[in-house]
Parts: structure tokens; sequence; C-alpha cells
């Protein structure tokens, strides 16, 4: 019996690995000595060098520190089937203190963010920096699990999967703690271009 299960099972965990045993992100790079990009109630703006995307994002809250966060995030290039991007820009800003939802205009990807703090609220407002790939499309989306997993706890989110990116965020605010909760939209892209685009 066991030697039927071990031909029937052989072959499966074979072509599985064959597929996906090459496509792990490693422990990412944060920059150097793992510095924040920010520091507590201060403004900032993040972007990943030419051709990379954003592929984890770490955070840890500090209610002492009007309730804020500091941010650090790292980048990877994307997949050479994308090709350069071939152009890049600020989405629309997402006021502070309200709830959202947001993904990069004209089929693009999450390279960077830029955010203000503001004391009268005790909260951020929030910008992506996309950039779009040729006309690459997202199939195959879906939102993460949140982040933090409850309010004022630290965070640590990464893509662990090649060919998956991030194209925007819906986030929660608590007034009550002051804090937000972030669940980020991945998809794949299309490695043919395609005729249409979202807005």
């Amino acid at each position: 019996m066991d030697l039927v299960l071990l031909w029937v099972f052989l072959p499966l965990v074979t072509v599985a690995w064959g597929q996906y045993g090459d496509y792990y992100y490693g422990p990412y790079n944060y920059g150097d000595n793992d510095e924040w990009v920010n520091v507590y109630r201060q403004g900032f703006n993040f972007q990943c060098p030419h051709g990379q995307v954003i592929v984890a994002i770490r955070s840890v809250f500090s209610k002492k520190e009007g309730s804020d966060r500091l941010w650090n995030y790292a980048c990877m290039p994307a997949a050479q089937s994308l090709g350069e991007p071939t152009e890049c820009w600020w989405e629309e800003i997402n006021r502070a203190g309200t709830e959202w939802y947001q993904t990069c205009s004209n089929n693009g990807l999450v390279a960077g963010f830029q955010s203000q703090y503001f004391p009268s609220v005790l909260d951020r407002e929030w910008q992506f920096y996309c950039c779009r790939y040729s006309r690459r499309c997202p199939y195959s989306c879906w939102l993460t699990t949140e982040y933090p997993g409850h309010y004022g706890e630290d965070m640590d989110m990464m893509m662990y999967t090649y060919d998956y990116y991030i194209r925007g965020a819906t986030t929660t605010f608590s007034a009550v703690d002051r804090d937000r909760q972030w669940k980020f939209i991945v998809c794949r892209m299309t490695e043919y271009d395609c005729p249409f685009q979202n807005v």
C-alpha cells in the first residue's frame, strides 16, 4: 500500500517542485541597516528603483508617537517577461481618517508610496506610485489577509511567490485605535499585450 501511494504522489510532487520550486522570493533587503523610510509624524516619499516593484512592507506602531507608524519597503525587479516600465505616475490621494480602496489605474503595479501625517486626525493620507509595463493586463487577482492582524500590532507583509504583484490596497481605519489595517490587492500579469485597460 505504501509503495502505491509513493508511486501516485511522487510524480505530483516532482511536477509541483518543477513549476514552483524556483519561484520563491527570499529574505528581503529593506535597505541599509533596515532603516525606516520615515520618522514619526513626518511625511515621506519612497520609490523603487526603475524597473522594480514593491514586494514587502514592514511597519511598527507607536501610540505615544501620535498613533503613527514607521514604514519600510523592499523592492525587486519585475519579471523580464514584462519588459521595462513604459510610464510611471502618482495616483490620487487617499484622505486621512477614511476607509478607502484603490488600484493603480491603467493596469499599473505599485512601485512606491507617498504619505503625509495629519495630527488633527492622528492618521496619514496615502498615494501610490504606479508603473505600467507595456500593455500587460492583470488576472488571478485576490486580496491578502489583513495587515496588521489587529490594530496597533507590527506589520510584516511579504510576497512569497514570484510573478504576483501588488496593484493596490483597501484599508479600514479605527477611530478608537487611530490605526489602519490593510488588505493588498495582488495579481498576476499577462505575458502578452492585451487590448483593454482598467480605469
